[in-house]
This record gives structure tokens, C-alpha cells and sequence, in this order.
């Protein structure tokens, strides 16, 4: 696709409406979480009647993404990401009707498929509408919204089931979906990837053996990681990852080229992206309950007094991907990896049942602004990393290590926070609650040292990726 017609549709409204876009599908990753108590009051239902209201949508979300992002390089990407829109929107809206707990199960599955088509996709058409110098300002402002949108689904969802109603949370989706609908059809640009035909031996390898894994690691805390589900999914999860690559090394057409790992710079980000959101993901489910449960806040009051965490990504974030452009996102995403860590640790050292609002302010801006350095550099070293035609399956396979990061920092802080304390008293759960920061610690610093491995911008941003010539582009714009 020619530069003039990546650009007709304008690198502003691309930016908005990707940005959007990526909001909606990240916040639907924890906005449950707080509104679980008030669903189980109006619907009824199990404790894991319950957790499947979280795990649909994380499990759909996670499995697709790839092939979501397959989907879009052979038939478009604009015309995907309208279709994977209208799915999560119309979905997010029968979650809202749902009138039994299983129907918002089902409804919650049907979302997370929606956005599994629609979130790859939205890093490749932005990349397509904004010129390359500027990419890592526009980059920062897309990892800010997401960012954010990761960061305080707790907030919005206690906020809007405090004060309104929890159907609110799946409502809010609603126009603004139909708000994008037509925008992204006048806006955006089509462009297509490789052309190559669908591969379906690989995707069948890739989603069953994602959706294996993510079932044991959700389902392990609850069932027991020696049931016998659990440890079926698991097992059956790795060896049909496992053939996926020995599959995807010899195929002609692949879904996610293997030779794409050759480049240390989409390996270093890719590592670091899923033990990054190992240690974020994990440490945010129990910091909200702890100040909830332990502290006394309400949903929103907690949701607020973690601002200087999850708002920062609106500050700094930008100010990032500026950063990146000039000096290159291995030391920028270095650092914010460092400053998580740091803050993380020292969260897990003042952490007590009755500690003061003023003793956490200092670990949640450091982790805030943390957070918001690694989010729009590493976006703008994974599509950089690989050939414009590849991007697109470059971002449904970080996204999905991100979501298999996410899955299992909950499993593993969850694991050791049970076996550590429990929630019988607000010291317990401190107890349990401090091994597990000091281990997400620990895992966040080591996505900085695989951080540190990428190559120098020289390398990774200025020249194209070393991997095998890839197949012609097809006509961009139809």
C-alpha cells in the first residue's frame, strides 16, 4: 500500500478510532471483577458460575487473536475490524439483556471473539494511516488509552455498579461501538497482508492449544492444579502449542512464521510483553481487593486512590513514544520494566492492615509511570520488528502472549497468595498478599533484562527485520 493511500484516511481519526477500539476490548478484561457480588444478587448462579463470566471472554480473547489477525491480512483489515466491532458491540449488548447467568456467559464469549478479531487489527491500520516518523508519538497515545483501559476496569466497573447498575459495564460499550461503526468505514483505509490462503492446520494447532492452556491456568486456583481437567488442559495445551511450531517451522504458508523469532528484537519484545503483564495483571487483581477487603474502601473509592497508578498511563505515555522516537524503545520499555519492578517491591514492603494512604502514594506512581514507559515503546518495537505485511499477525501474536500473561500472573498470584495467607483477617491477607508482589517483582524485572536483549534501535527501527523475503503485497486499497 502507497504511502498516499495509507494516509487518505487520515492519521488523526485513525488514531481515535484504533484507540477507542483498543479501549473498549482492553477494558472488558477486568470490569467484571468488581461487579461479580451484585451479578450473583440478580442472576443468581455458582462461585464458578461466576468466574466464567471473567473466563469467556478471557479464554475467546485469547485463543483468536491470531487468527483474527489472519483473518484481516487475507481479507482486509478495515472490513475485519468492522465485523469483529459489530460482533463485540451486539454481544456487549446481550450481556446487558442477559436474563440468566448463562446467557451472559455465552453473550461474554461471543465479546471476547469480537475482540479478538477487532484488537490486532487496530495496531496495524494505525500503523498504515500515520507516517513513520511520527509513529511513536501515535503509538504512546494508543498505549496510553489502553494502557489506562487495563489498569481501571476495576474502577469503571465499581464505579458505574455502585452508583448505576452492573449492566451498565456491558452498556457503555454500546454507542460508543455504533459511534465507530461508521466512522472506521469513512476513515480508515483498507490494506491487506501477504494474501497468502488461511491456514487452518495451524490455526486449529494454535487456538486449541492456547484455549488448553488458558482453561488450566484460570481454572487451576478454583479446581485444584492437580484436577483432572485442569491438568488435561494443560498437557493437551502444550503439545498442541508444541506441534504448532513444529508444524509452522516447516509449512510453506504459515500463520505465524517461525523465522519471525530469528529477530532478537520480536523475541526480546514478545518475552517481555508476557512476563510484563504476568506480574501487572496478577498484582492488580489483588491490590483492588486489598483495598477493598482489607483497607475498607469502596469499589470507587479504591478505584480512585489507585489513580496515580492507572492514570499515569495518560501522562506519561505519550511523552514515551516521543522518547522512542528519538532515542529508540529498548531503553525507554527498559526502564518502564525497572520502575514496575521497583514499585511493585516496594508496595509488597509497605503494605499492612491498616497502612496509610500516604505510605502506598509513592509505589503507585512509580509503577504508574512504570507502566506507562513500557506500553508505547513496545508497541512501536513489535510492528517495527517485523515487514509491513507481517504486521498484523506480529500484533494478534503479542496480544495473545500479553492475554497468556495476564492469565497467568492471576493463576500464579493467586497460587501463592492462597498458600501464603487467605481472607480470613486483614492480616492473612497480607500475609498471602506480600510473596505475591515480591514474586511479580521479580518477574517484571526479568521482562527488563529480556528488554535489554532487543537490538539497538539502529538495528530494530531503522532497517527491516532479518527474516526471509515474504511474499509480494497485494493491492492495498479496493
Amino acid at each position: 500500500m502507497s504511502q498516499q493511500t495509507a494516509r487518505r484516511g487520515g492519521a488523526v481519526w485513525a488514531l481515535v478510532i484504533t484507540s477507542v477500539a483498543g479501549f473498549m476490548a482492553a477494558l472488558d478484561n477486568l470490569v467484571v471483577t468488581t461487579a461479580l457480588p451484585s451479578i450473583r444478587e440478580d442472576l443468581g448462579g455458582a462461585l464458578h458460575d461466576l468466574e466464567w463470566t471473567v473466563s469467556a471472554y478471557t479464554l475467546t480473547f485469547a485463543v483468536l487473536l491470531m487468527f483474527g489477525a489472519a483473518l484481516g491480512d487475507r481479507f482486509g483489515r478495515r472490513r475485519l475490524f468492522l465485523a469483529g466491532l459489530a460482533v463485540f458491540t451486539g454481544a456487549s449488548a446481550a450481556a446487558a439483556l442477559a436474563p440468566g447467568i448463562d446467557s451472559l456467559i455465552a453473550a461474554r464469549a461471543v465479546q471476547g471473539a469480537g475482540a479478538a478479531v477487532m484488537m490486532p487489527l487496530t495496531l496495524t491500520l494505525l500503523t498504515a494511516a500515520v507516517p513513520a516518523a511520527k509513529r511513536g508519538m501515535a503509538y504512546g497515545i494508543w498505549g496510553a488509552v489502553n494502557g489506562l483501559a487495563v489498569a481501571s476496569g476495576p474502577l469503571v466497573g465499581g464505579t458505574l455498579t455502585e452508583h448505576i447498575s452492573w449492566q451498565w459495564i456491558f452498556w457503555l460499550n454500546v454507542p460508543l461501538g455504533l459511534a465507530l461503526l461508521p466512522l472506521a468505514r469513512l476513515r480508515l483505509a483498507e490494506s491487506h497482508g501477504t494474501g497468502a490462503p488461511l491456514d487452518i492446520p495451524g490455526t486449529l494447532l494454535a487456538s486449541g492449544g492456547l484455549f488448553g492452556i488458558v482453561y488450566g491456568l484460570v481454572r487451576g486456583p478454583a479446581d485444584g492444579w492437580t484436577g483432572g481437567l485442569v491438568l488435561t488442559g494443560l498437557f493437551a495445551g502444550t503439545v498442541l502449542l508444541t506441534g504448532f511450531v513444529l508444524y509452522s517451522a516447516r509449512a510453506k504458508n504459515p500463520m505465524l512464521p517461525m523465522r519471525l523469532f530469528r529477530s532478537r528484537a520480536f523475541s526480546g519484545i514478545n518475552a517481555a510483553s508476557l512476563l510484563m503483564f504476568l506480574g501487572m495483571f496478577g498484582s492488580i487483581f489483588l491490590l483492588s481487593q486489598y483495598m477493598q477487603g482489607v483497607l475498607g474502601y469502596s469499589p470507587t473509592e479504591a478505584g480512585l486512590r489507585m489513580l496515580p497508578w492507572t492514570g499515569m498511563p495518560m501522562l506519561v505515555a505519550p511523552i514515551a513514544g516521543i522518547l522512542a522516537d528519538r532515542v529508540g524503545g529498548r531503553p525507554v520499555v527498559a526502564a518502564g520494566l525497572f520502575l514496575q519492578a521497583l514499585g511493585l517491591g516496594y508496595m509488597a514492603v509497605v503494605a499492612t492492615a491498616d497502612a496509610s494512604y500516604a505510605a502506598q502514594l509513592p509505589a503507585l506512581i512509580i509503577s504508574g509511570i512504570g507502566m506507562a514507559l513500557f506500553f508505547a515503546p513496545a508497541s512501536h518495537l513489535v510492528m517495527s520488528s517485523v515487514r509491513p505485511q507481517e504486521q498484523g499477525i506480529a500484533s494478534g501474536a503479542n496480544n495473545a502472549l500479553r492475554e497468556v500473561g495476564g492469565a497467568l500472573g492471576i493463576a500464579v498470584m493467586a497460587s501463592i497468595f492462597a498458600a501464603q495467607g487467605g481472607y480470613e483477617t486483614g492480616q492473612t491477607f497480607v500475609d498471602g498478599m506480600r510473596p505475591a508482589l515480591v514474586t511479580g517483582s521479580a518477574v517484571v524485572a526479568l521482562a527488563g533484562v529480556a528488554a535489554l536483549l532487543i537490538p539497538t534501535r539502529r538495528r530494530t527501527e531503522r532497517e527491516p527485520a532479518p527474516v526471509e523475503p515474504a511474499p509480494v503485497l497485494e493491492t492495498a486499497a479496493r
